[in-house]
């Protein structure tokens, strides 16, 4: 038959993370499995969402975002991350920021280049990059910090490597890169001439301390580093699908190009409310983020390791991958499903970010939660025992 799918779409697998959240439904239990973010959304955002929809914000925009966006956003890099970008001409704003990413890849990505991922990985980095022809290429981190060696990274490059994937703080394991491990990346990718992509949507959300880098501020690294990134998480906006790129000129004019093939325009009147979040919301509202942030992931993980589920602390952003061992089950897939239908509680199996076996121990699940969320969660694992 000469009407099949795409063969493309055909090696894509159905997203792991969607397909935990539909059982979670039927099984009506208290859904870990997505980072859906239901916490608040600041009133400041809400409102001006709300004024822009009244005063007529309707229409398309600029393919590459409202020009006080963009702005907004080319302000908040300068000051927050150290990066240098014109409104104009560097800044893209896209469907969220896996649109930023998959639009990236499309842009200058060719069938057959090979992509390096830190793993675990977040799955739809993989899709992306399946969906152009990309292949992906793991380095593989060790639990429990997700440690790597340059070495490694050396041994995974090859004539045909065209770019490094950099997701930092991380989904799933939480890893936020040090300096120094950004460092010996950056000196890797200016020896073989890569790009970088940077996922960086998670960088508010931070514990302990630490703070976050942005890879585009290393030196060398500016003119060949694709960050991106969004206020999805940070506003707790996740359905409003705002994201953006930033890149040199010549590369954001390609992925503006493919930004404006695939979405025309991320949402206006929507684009508008952040733009006045990012324009009004004070530091302390940051700072606040990640603190409060910080509480639910204490709480979280000491009730995971009470349940005998050993959490690998995360060091960023909102999620925790647990040793699942000691559920029934042999596949991370069974084990999430036993835990589903035993306390009611979904998380995402392991599977979903390794290539390999290990996989199979862990489950991801996210903490952006209500805390009476929280508190039920904590609940049903202590009837683990």
């Amino acid at each position: 038959m000469k009407r099949l799918i795409n063969q493309r779409i055909a090696a894509l697998a159905h997203s792991e993370i969607r397909a935990m959240t539909q059982a979670c439904v039927q099984a009506k239990g208290l859904n870990m499995a997505q980072g859906v973010c239901d916490t608040p959304v600041p009133p400041v955002v809400l409102r001006a969402a709300a004024q822009a929809l009244e005063r007529g914000k309707n229409v398309y925009s600029r393919f590459d975002g409202l020009p006080e966006l963009r702005k907004a956003i080319a302000k908040k890099l300068g000051q927050y991350n150290g990066i240098v970008a014109d409104p104009e001409t560097d800044v893209t704003v896209s469907a969220g920021a896996t649109g930023s990413f998959h639009s990236a890849c499309l842009a200058l990505l060719n069938p057959g280049d090979e992509v390096i991922l830190f793993e675990p990985y977040y799955q739809y980095h993989i899709s992306a990059l399946l969906a152009v022809e990309a292949v992906p290429v793991m380095v593989k981190m060790r639990v429990p910090d997700w440690t790597f060696s340059t070495a490694e990274v050396e041994r995974a490059i090859t004539p045909r490597t065209k770019a490094i994937i950099v997701n930092s703080p991380g989904n799933p394991s939480g890893k936020v890169f040090s300096r120094q491990e950004l460092e010996s990346i950056a000196a890797t990718a200016q020896q073989h001439d890569l790009f970088a992509f940077t996922d960086e949507i998670y960088e508010y959300f931070l514990y302990d301390g630490r703070t976050h880098v942005s890879f585009a501020t290393l030196p060398g690294m500016a003119d060949r580093t694709i960050t991106i990134g969004g206020y999805s998480k940070t506003f707790s906006i996740t359905g409003w699908r705002i994201g953006y790129s930033v890149a040199a000129a010549r590369w954001a004019q390609a992925i503006g190009a493919v930004n404006d093939l695939l979405y025309v325009c991320a949402p206006t009147p929507l684009q508008a409310g952040v733009a006045v979040g990012i324009q009004e919301l004070p530091e302390l509202f940051y700072r606040d983020l990640a603190c409060n942030y910080g509480r639910k992931r204490d709480r979280f993980c000491q009730a995971l390791a009470k349940a005998g589920l050993t959490p690998s602390i995360p060091q960023g952003a909102y999620y925790v991958l647990a040793d699942a061992s000691r559920l029934p089950g042999i596949t991370g897939k069974e084990r999430a499903m036993s835990l589903l239908e035993t306390i009611g509680l979904a998380g995402v199996p392991g599977e979903a970010f390794f290539s390999g076996p290990e996989g199979r121990k862990f489950i991801r699940f996210s903490y952006a939660k209500i805390d009476s969320d929280i508190d039920d969660a904590c609940r049903r694992l202590a009837r683990l025992g």
